[in-house]
Protein backbone atom coordinates (compact mmCIF):
# COMPACT_ATOMS: atom_id res chain seq x y z
CA UNK A 1 0.00 0.00 0.00
CA UNK A 2 1.49 3.43 -0.73
CA UNK A 3 3.05 5.75 2.18
CA UNK A 4 0.25 8.22 1.91
CA UNK A 5 -2.91 5.42 2.62
CA UNK A 6 -1.10 3.92 5.09
CA UNK A 7 -0.46 7.95 6.94
CA UNK A 8 -3.94 8.57 6.62
CA UNK A 9 -5.31 5.14 7.50
CA UNK A 10 -7.45 4.13 4.52
CA UNK A 11 -9.14 1.61 6.07
CA UNK A 12 -11.00 3.90 9.04
CA UNK A 13 -11.90 6.27 6.14
CA UNK A 14 -13.73 4.21 4.94
CA UNK A 15 -15.60 3.42 8.18
CA UNK A 16 -15.91 6.67 9.07
CA UNK A 17 -17.41 7.47 5.61
CA UNK A 18 -19.94 4.33 5.95
CA UNK A 19 -21.23 5.29 8.96
CA UNK A 20 -21.95 8.63 8.38
CA UNK A 21 -24.12 7.26 5.28
CA UNK A 22 -25.66 5.18 7.70
CA UNK A 23 -26.68 7.77 10.20
CA UNK A 24 -28.31 9.64 7.66
CA UNK A 25 -29.98 6.51 6.17
CA UNK A 26 -31.53 5.47 9.66
CA UNK A 27 -32.10 9.16 10.50
CA UNK A 28 -34.60 8.85 7.53
CA UNK A 29 -35.69 5.78 7.27
CA UNK A 30 -36.87 5.08 3.96
CA UNK A 31 -34.20 2.54 3.03
CA UNK A 32 -32.57 4.03 0.15
CA UNK A 33 -35.06 6.04 -1.43
CA UNK A 34 -34.36 9.59 -0.27
CA UNK A 35 -34.92 12.50 -2.16
CA UNK A 36 -31.57 13.68 -4.17
CA UNK A 37 -30.78 16.82 -2.21
CA UNK A 38 -30.78 14.83 1.23
CA UNK A 39 -28.54 12.04 -0.59
CA UNK A 40 -26.35 14.80 -1.93
CA UNK A 41 -26.02 16.35 1.80
CA UNK A 42 -25.25 12.88 3.94
CA UNK A 43 -22.60 12.22 1.18
CA UNK A 44 -21.08 15.48 1.50
CA UNK A 45 -21.60 15.28 5.42
CA UNK A 46 -19.53 11.13 4.64
CA UNK A 47 -16.76 12.69 2.57
CA UNK A 48 -16.73 15.64 5.18
CA UNK A 49 -15.80 13.30 8.18
CA UNK A 50 -13.54 11.26 6.03
CA UNK A 51 -11.53 14.15 5.25
CA UNK A 52 -11.11 14.77 8.95
CA UNK A 53 -10.50 11.76 10.05
CA UNK A 54 -7.37 11.47 7.68
CA UNK A 55 -6.51 14.86 8.71
CA UNK A 56 -6.71 13.40 12.31
CA UNK A 57 -4.85 10.30 11.66
CA UNK A 58 -1.79 12.61 10.15
CA UNK A 59 -1.73 14.50 12.71
CA UNK A 60 -1.19 11.57 15.43
CA UNK A 61 1.48 9.93 13.56
CA UNK A 62 3.06 13.30 13.40
CA UNK A 63 2.78 13.57 17.39
CA UNK A 64 3.32 9.92 18.59
CA UNK A 65 5.92 9.13 16.49
CA UNK A 66 8.52 8.59 19.52
CA UNK A 67 5.66 5.87 20.95
CA UNK A 68 5.50 4.39 17.21
CA UNK A 69 8.96 4.00 16.91
CA UNK A 70 8.19 0.86 19.96
CA UNK A 71 4.51 0.02 18.96
CA UNK A 72 4.46 0.91 15.43
CA UNK A 73 7.80 0.45 13.25
CA UNK A 74 6.05 0.11 10.19
CA UNK A 75 4.68 3.72 10.10
CA UNK A 76 5.68 6.29 6.83
CA UNK A 77 6.82 9.09 9.46
CA UNK A 78 8.71 6.43 11.52
CA UNK A 79 10.36 4.80 8.69
CA UNK A 80 11.01 7.96 6.46
CA UNK A 81 8.58 6.98 3.80
CA UNK A 82 7.34 10.33 4.39
CA UNK A 83 8.43 13.65 5.29
CA UNK A 84 7.51 15.38 8.76
CA UNK A 85 6.67 18.77 6.79
CA UNK A 86 4.68 16.69 4.14
CA UNK A 87 2.94 14.85 6.54
CA UNK A 88 1.84 18.67 8.32
CA UNK A 89 0.74 19.94 5.12
CA UNK A 90 -1.00 17.14 3.80
CA UNK A 91 -3.12 17.49 7.89
CA UNK A 92 -3.86 20.95 7.19
CA UNK A 93 -5.41 20.41 4.12
CA UNK A 94 -7.34 17.54 4.87
CA UNK A 95 -9.14 19.36 7.73
CA UNK A 96 -9.58 22.39 5.60
CA UNK A 97 -11.34 20.30 2.97
CA UNK A 98 -13.51 18.46 5.28
CA UNK A 99 -14.93 22.27 6.12
CA UNK A 100 -15.00 22.85 2.32
CA UNK A 101 -17.40 20.19 1.42
CA UNK A 102 -19.67 20.19 4.25
CA UNK A 103 -20.75 23.83 3.45
CA UNK A 104 -23.19 23.10 0.63
CA UNK A 105 -24.72 21.28 3.45
CA UNK A 106 -25.24 24.23 5.68
CA UNK A 107 -28.18 25.15 3.76
CA UNK A 108 -30.42 22.56 4.69
CA UNK A 109 -28.70 21.41 7.87
CA UNK A 110 -26.79 24.69 9.69
CA UNK A 111 -26.69 22.35 12.90
CA UNK A 112 -23.86 20.49 11.33
CA UNK A 113 -21.31 23.74 11.10
CA UNK A 114 -21.98 23.42 14.71
CA UNK A 115 -21.24 19.67 14.80
CA UNK A 116 -18.33 19.92 12.67
CA UNK A 117 -16.28 22.79 14.95
CA UNK A 118 -17.34 20.96 17.44
CA UNK A 119 -15.29 17.46 16.29
CA UNK A 120 -12.64 19.15 14.84
CA UNK A 121 -12.04 21.33 18.61
CA UNK A 122 -12.57 18.05 20.25
CA UNK A 123 -10.24 16.27 17.81
CA UNK A 124 -7.37 18.79 18.50
CA UNK A 125 -7.62 18.85 21.55
CA UNK A 126 -7.30 15.20 21.90
CA UNK A 127 -4.09 14.75 19.87
CA UNK A 128 -2.23 18.17 21.63
CA UNK A 129 -3.22 17.95 25.16
CA UNK A 130 -6.05 14.84 26.09
CA UNK A 131 -4.16 11.95 24.25
CA UNK A 132 -1.69 11.85 27.67
CA UNK A 133 -4.07 11.93 29.94
CA UNK A 134 -5.61 8.76 29.48
CA UNK A 135 -9.14 7.81 30.31
CA UNK A 136 -10.33 11.42 29.39
CA UNK A 137 -8.64 10.70 25.92
CA UNK A 138 -10.36 7.75 25.83
CA UNK A 139 -13.68 9.45 26.21
CA UNK A 140 -12.85 11.67 23.04
CA UNK A 141 -12.37 9.17 21.19
CA UNK A 142 -15.16 7.28 22.00
CA UNK A 143 -17.58 10.87 21.37
CA UNK A 144 -16.00 11.59 17.98
CA UNK A 145 -16.91 7.66 17.39
CA UNK A 146 -20.43 8.62 18.05
CA UNK A 147 -20.79 12.02 16.38
CA UNK A 148 -20.07 10.17 13.42
CA UNK A 149 -23.84 8.85 13.57
CA UNK A 150 -24.76 11.98 14.78
CA UNK A 151 -23.16 14.13 11.77
CA UNK A 152 -25.01 12.10 9.13
CA UNK A 153 -28.37 12.21 11.12
CA UNK A 154 -28.11 15.98 11.37
CA UNK A 155 -27.28 16.35 7.15
CA UNK A 156 -30.56 13.75 6.89
CA UNK A 157 -32.49 16.48 9.28
CA UNK A 158 -32.86 14.14 11.87
CA UNK A 159 -30.39 13.96 15.10
CA UNK A 160 -32.02 12.43 17.95
CA UNK A 161 -33.43 9.42 16.37
CA UNK A 162 -29.57 8.77 16.18
CA UNK A 163 -28.79 9.11 19.66
CA UNK A 164 -29.00 5.28 20.81
CA UNK A 165 -26.78 4.75 18.56
CA UNK A 166 -24.09 6.99 18.42
CA UNK A 167 -24.16 6.25 22.83
CA UNK A 168 -23.50 2.33 21.12
CA UNK A 169 -20.73 3.33 19.19
CA UNK A 170 -19.42 5.33 22.05
CA UNK A 171 -19.24 2.64 24.57
CA UNK A 172 -17.87 0.07 22.07
CA UNK A 173 -14.96 2.60 20.84
CA UNK A 174 -14.28 3.26 24.34
CA UNK A 175 -13.64 -0.35 25.52
CA UNK A 176 -11.16 -0.72 22.06
CA UNK A 177 -9.33 2.13 23.04
CA UNK A 178 -8.73 1.02 26.78
CA UNK A 179 -7.96 -2.32 25.20
CA UNK A 180 -5.46 -0.70 23.05
CA UNK A 181 -3.98 1.42 25.41
CA UNK A 182 -3.53 -2.02 27.17
CA UNK A 183 -1.51 -3.91 24.00
CA UNK A 184 0.77 -0.34 23.93
CA UNK A 185 1.16 0.29 27.34
CA UNK A 186 5.02 -0.86 27.20
CA UNK A 187 5.78 1.52 24.14
CA UNK A 188 3.78 4.29 25.61
CA UNK A 189 5.84 7.02 26.34
CA UNK A 190 4.50 10.57 28.65
CA UNK A 191 1.06 8.82 28.66
CA UNK A 192 -0.83 8.39 31.70
CA UNK A 193 -3.12 5.92 30.14
CA UNK A 194 -5.52 3.90 32.32
CA UNK A 195 -3.52 0.80 32.40
CA UNK A 196 -0.63 2.42 33.27
CA UNK A 197 -2.45 4.49 35.95
CA UNK A 198 -5.01 2.05 37.67
CA UNK A 199 -3.19 -1.86 35.97
CA UNK A 200 -4.54 -4.10 33.79
CA UNK A 201 -7.03 -5.29 35.85
CA UNK A 202 -8.98 -2.36 36.58
CA UNK A 203 -8.64 -1.58 32.92
CA UNK A 204 -10.16 -5.07 31.89
CA UNK A 205 -13.03 -4.34 33.93
CA UNK A 206 -13.50 -1.12 32.52
CA UNK A 207 -13.27 -2.46 29.11
CA UNK A 208 -16.03 -5.23 30.03
CA UNK A 209 -18.21 -2.16 31.88
CA UNK A 210 -18.35 -0.50 28.35
CA UNK A 211 -19.34 -3.01 26.86
CA UNK A 212 -22.01 -4.32 29.18
CA UNK A 213 -23.66 -0.84 28.78
CA UNK A 214 -23.65 -0.96 24.82
CA UNK A 215 -24.69 -4.45 25.23
CA UNK A 216 -27.64 -3.16 27.68
CA UNK A 217 -28.81 -0.13 24.67
CA UNK A 218 -28.41 -2.46 21.69
CA UNK A 219 -32.46 -2.97 23.06
CA UNK A 220 -33.46 0.48 22.59
CA UNK A 221 -34.20 0.78 19.37
CA UNK A 222 -37.16 -1.66 19.99
CA UNK A 223 -38.73 0.54 22.70
CA UNK A 224 -38.27 3.70 20.44
CA UNK A 225 -38.99 3.29 16.75
CA UNK A 226 -38.52 -0.23 15.61
CA UNK A 227 -40.93 -3.07 15.61
CA UNK A 228 -40.02 -6.80 16.70
CA UNK A 229 -42.39 -8.70 14.12
CA UNK A 230 -41.01 -6.22 11.27
CA UNK A 231 -38.45 -7.38 8.70
CA UNK A 232 -36.43 -4.62 9.63
CA UNK A 233 -36.54 -5.67 13.14
CA UNK A 234 -36.03 -9.28 12.87
CA UNK A 235 -32.91 -8.33 10.91
CA UNK A 236 -31.97 -5.95 13.24
CA UNK A 237 -32.22 -8.03 15.88
CA UNK A 238 -30.02 -10.87 14.29
CA UNK A 239 -27.40 -8.79 13.70
CA UNK A 240 -27.06 -7.10 16.79
CA UNK A 241 -27.07 -10.57 18.27
CA UNK A 242 -24.18 -11.39 16.44
CA UNK A 243 -22.09 -8.00 17.19
CA UNK A 244 -22.93 -8.58 20.69
CA UNK A 245 -21.74 -12.07 20.72
CA UNK A 246 -18.02 -10.65 18.96
CA UNK A 247 -18.20 -7.83 21.64
CA UNK A 248 -18.62 -10.51 24.61
CA UNK A 249 -15.91 -11.86 23.33
CA UNK A 250 -13.97 -9.06 22.96
CA UNK A 251 -13.18 -8.81 26.44
CA UNK A 252 -13.61 -12.09 27.51
CA UNK A 253 -9.50 -12.76 28.08
CA UNK A 254 -8.66 -9.59 29.34
CA UNK A 255 -5.76 -9.13 29.99
CA UNK A 256 -4.93 -11.48 27.61
CA UNK A 257 -4.62 -11.97 23.78
CA UNK A 258 -4.83 -8.17 23.32
CA UNK A 259 -4.19 -8.06 20.09
CA UNK A 260 -6.77 -10.63 19.22
CA UNK A 261 -9.26 -9.25 21.69
CA UNK A 262 -8.67 -5.41 19.78
CA UNK A 263 -9.43 -7.69 16.33
CA UNK A 264 -12.60 -8.92 18.13
CA UNK A 265 -13.98 -5.35 19.04
CA UNK A 266 -13.44 -4.00 15.34
CA UNK A 267 -15.50 -7.09 13.81
CA UNK A 268 -18.23 -6.66 16.55
CA UNK A 269 -18.18 -2.91 15.72
CA UNK A 270 -18.39 -3.95 11.83
CA UNK A 271 -20.90 -6.39 12.25
CA UNK A 272 -23.15 -3.62 14.56
CA UNK A 273 -22.93 -0.87 11.68
CA UNK A 274 -25.14 -3.42 9.52
CA UNK A 275 -27.15 -3.84 12.58
CA UNK A 276 -27.69 0.04 12.20
CA UNK A 277 -28.05 -0.07 8.97
CA UNK A 278 -31.01 -2.95 8.67
CA UNK A 279 -33.04 -0.14 10.74
CA UNK A 280 -33.14 2.24 8.08
CA UNK A 281 -35.67 0.11 6.03
CA UNK A 282 -37.86 0.38 8.94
Amino acid sequence: MHPALRLVRVGNLGVSFVGTLVGGLVARGTGLSLPLPIWIAVLLAALSTSLVTAGGNVLNDLLDQEGDRTNHPHRPLVTGEISNSTARTLAASLFVGGGVVVVPVLWIAPWIGVLLVLAIGALLGYEFRLKSRGFVGNLTVGFLTGMVFIYGGTAAGNLLLLLPFAAMAFLATLSREVIKDMEDVAGDVGRSTFPKTYGMGAAGGLARGAVTAALLLSAVPFFWFLRWGSVAGIIYLALVLAADGVFVLSVAYLPNRLHWEQTMSKLGMTIALFAFLAVAFR
